[in-house]
């Protein structure tokens, strides 16, 4: 209990709202698989959450997971880190919103996302290490194919 461990992978949480309730199935290795596996792979979960169809083994484990109101237009949360994971990444949903262009005031589109952690486990300043590149790849998707 005092102590944090470590992984060799990046096993990731998925919350995912269906009939039978919220669950939570996790994707193994992400970090070893391209982003149209992982796409496949929580659409695959998705279906099979919804069917009750979820294994006891995809329910377990992970290091942080992703969780998206932004579906129910739900523009800003913030999520509460699932013990023992390290953290959550709350996603919100795309809006509209007043942004400064080439030092002009413009109409944009805005996404928020917050990253809780647990900072028993991850300190602060490697949360905003991390978050800063995470933003880097969502305003230029294009990097992650790199």
């Amino acid at each position: 209990p005092d102590a944090v461990r470590t992984f060799t992978s990046v096993d990731i949480g998925v919350a995912i709202a269906s009939p039978r309730g919220l669950v939570t199935p996790v994707l193994r290795s992400v970090d070893r698989s391209g982003i149209a596996v992982i796409a496949a792979a929580v659409k695959d979960m998705a279906e099979r959450a919804g069917a009750g169809r979820l294994t006891p083994r995809e329910l377990e484990g992970g290091t942080t997971t992703v969780t998206n109101l932004g579906m129910f237009g739900t523009e800003s949360f913030a999520a509460i880190v699932n013990p023992p994971q390290a953290s959550i990444l709350a996603v919100g949903a795309v809006h509209r919103a007043p942004v400064v262009k080439n030092d002009k005031l413009a109409v944009g589109s805005v996404m928020e996302m917050t990253l809780s952690v647990d900072h028993r486990a991850v300190d602060g300043s490697a949360a905003a290490e991390w978050m800063r590149a995470f933003v880097s790849v969502i305003q230029h998707p294009a990097q992650i194919l790199l």
